[in-house]
Formats: structure tokens, C-alpha cells, sequence
């Protein structure tokens, strides 16, 4: 017989988890973070226990996550932030570095980051995403770091 474990409840470790936040489509990021703080909240995370941090941008998300890794000893981190399609390809750039640069550092520090960067091709696309008809991935990244936190005391 199998043993499977999941993260979906139990004891959260004691500590800071940051969230870092993009200014950059200001409307669209307070959104996600206001998601996030209230998932970790509702999740037992003391609200004296949540660093917020603002980044003019998405292409800041990933140093910054660093340094609160190393300076800040955290838990665990949220990234948010929207990147919108424009008429470049500067978006596709964007989007793929950070995302690989985030995955990288979460393997190497062993440290959950919630993964909460819109990639989207237009503003509804955005709004929908950020507590529209398609939920809010402010919340869902928020609920991962939460889910990896839980896991990572059984194995």
C-alpha cells in the first residue's frame, strides 16, 4: 500500500514569508496582493509575520526574492506581478527570465516561492485574473507557498 502526503492542512512552520510585488500595473498587483495577504491570514500565518515589499517591475521580482531569502531568512515568498502583451516581444523576454530565474532560485534555496506573475495578452485578460470570472492568482500562488510549507514538514 502507498503513502501519499499533500500540503492541503496541518501545522504551518513559524516565520516571515514575504510577499514581493510588482508597482507596475498598480490597479491589477494590489489586487494580487490583497488576495495573498488575506490566504495567508485565513491560512494561520500571523499578519505580523508578512512582509510586503514593492518592485517598480516583474523583472525585479527575481533579486529581490533573493534578498529577502538571505537578509530577511523567510519561509517563504509570494511573487506577483502582470506582464501584458505589447506590440514587441519584450513581454515573452520578460515573462520567460523571470519565471526560470524564480524556479531556479527556489530549487537551489529550498525556499516554496509562489509563482503569481499574470503573463497575459491584454488588460481583461489581467482583471479576470486578478479577481475576475477566472479566480485570483495572488490567491493561488499565496496557497501554494502555504501547501509546499505544510508538505515539507512530513517529508
Amino acid at each position: 500500500m502507498s503513502i501519499e502526503r499533500t500540503g492541503l492542512d496541518g501545522k504551518l512552520p513559524k516565520g516571515r514569508i514575504a510577499i514581493i510585488a510588482s508597482r507596475y500595473n498598480p490597479a491589477i498587483c494590489d489586487s494580487l496582493v490583497k488576495a495573498a495577504v488575506a490566504t495567508l491570514c485565513e491560512a494561520g500565518v500571523d499578519s505580523q509575520s508578512i512582509v510586503v515589499v514593492r518592485v517598480p517591475g516583474a523583472w525585479e521580482l527575481p533579486l529581490v526574492a533573493r534578498k529577502m531569502i538571505d537578509k530577511a531568512k523567510v519561509i517563504g515568498v509570494v511573487t506577483l506581478g502582470c506582464v501584458i502583451k505589447g506590440e514587441t516581444t519584450h513581454d515573452e523576454h520578460i515573462n520567460r527570465a523571470v519565471s526560470l530565474s524564480l524556479m531556479q532560485l527556489s530549487i537551489e534555496t529550498r525556499i516554496p516561492i509562489g509563482f503569481g506573475l499574470l503573463t497575459c495578452n491584454t488588460v481583461e485578460q489581467a482583471l479576470q485574473r486578478s479577481g475576475g470570472n477566472v479566480g485570483n492568482k495572488g490567491e493561488e500562488a499565496a496557497g501554494a507557498v502555504i501547501e509546499i510549507l505544510r508538505l515539507d514538514s512530513q517529508l
